[in-house]
């Protein structure tokens, strides 16, 4: 059986990463030509880990997240998801409230998440910083 939009999503994110079951409070990648991605762990905990996945520009001497994603992972069924998107022309999330999916954002996103790891394994982006404390 084929592996699913979110078996898949998690593999390119442990091919980036590395260890999804341990992943430090920030970390920093780089690849030649391209913005910064940054990997901010948000929560933690027995079940699931959720990051925030961004490249960097700076505008006017700020740094500005765009994409920026919110992605759950889910280390025991070797699976994750999109949450939520931003850029500059707005923001998107899968799940409005806690009783609510908004299905049109959970399939659009996951694709577009799934499609942006692959670019930045094809791109070539390595860590090269961040810090492995706690946030």
């Amino acid at each position: 059986m084929a592996p699913t939009i979110n078996e898949r999503i998690f593999k390119k994110l442990e091919r980036v990463i590395g260890d999804l079951s341990d992943i430090p409070g920030y970390m920093k990648f780089e690849a030649h030509g391209f913005m910064d991605l940054g990997v901010d762990r948000l929560y933690a905990d027995e079940e699931l880990v959720t990051i925030a996945l961004s490249h960097y520009f700076k505008q006017n001497g700020d740094m500005v997240p765009d994409p920026d994603m919110e992605v759950r992972i889910y280390p025991e069924m070797k699976m994750a998801e999109a949450l939520t998107y931003q850029d500059s022309f707005g923001y998107q999330q899968v799940y409005p409230t806690s009783s609510q999916v908004n299905l049109k954002a959970k399939k659009d996103l996951n694709i577009f998440l799934n499609q942006w790891l692959s670019n930045i394994i094809e791109q070539g982006f390595e860590r090269s910083g961040g810090k492995d404390d706690e946030l």
